[in-house]
């Protein structure tokens, strides 16, 4: 639980009341491996901050091929924001790819922590518009490299993730085939 206040704390200032109050409503929950947090099509009910594990946000073509989008890894919260804040169905899947402890917080706790402490909406805004933010960098920056520069970023941006990661999956979210990306590692390593 002090890392996700710690984490919290980026984004505004709580006192101890408010701590306890956003304490009572977490529940700590265990997410198996290929289990999905967040389904497309379905409403979110349910944020969590990752205590332990890897998941990614992936999504899938006509063909019924899966990309993965992003990685999400401890000490940061998963979920659809926009669409359990608005409680409108997702537009991208989130999946355990290892298996994972979460600390969740219920959609009707959400609402009573705006009502209840003042400064939670301008607190969520911060945190939600720098997730967004870094998110934007690295695709931004990733757009202008090619596939091994991408590889030797991901490497330098998310030191030790790469060893928590299934090859095919990182393929897919450098943008590169799995034989590819094969030689591409064997050449930096």
């Amino acid at each position: 639980m002090e890392e996700l206040f710690s984490y919290i704390k980026k984004f505004g200032i709580l006192n101890e009341k408010e701590e306890l109050l956003i304490a009572k409503g977490i529940q700590e929950m265990s997410i198996q491996k290929g289990e999905i947090f967040v389904e497309a099509g379905k409403i979110s009910q349910t944020i969590a901050f990752v205590k332990e594990g890897v998941f990614r946000s992936l999504y899938y073509n006509k063909q019924g091929d899966d990309f993965t989008r992003y990685f999400i890894y401890e000490g940061r919260f998963i979920g659809d924001f926009h669409g359990f804040a608005d409680q409108i169905p997702s537009n991208e899947y989130i999946e355990a790819i290892t298996d994972a402890t979460v600390l969740t917080l219920d959609f009707d706790y959400f609402k009573i922590l705006e009502k209840e402490i003042a400064v939670w909406p301008v607190l969520i805004a911060r945190l939600h518009a720098f997730v967004a933010e870094n998110k934007l960098k690295v695709v931004s920056t990733m757009l202008n490299l090619d596939a091994k520069s991408r590889y030797l970023y991901f490497l330098n941006h998310y030191p030790g993730l790469a060893n928590r990661v299934p090859q095919a999956m990182l393929a897919s979210y450098l943008g590169i085939t799995p034989s590819s990306f094969s030689r591409i590692r064997k050449n930096v390593q």
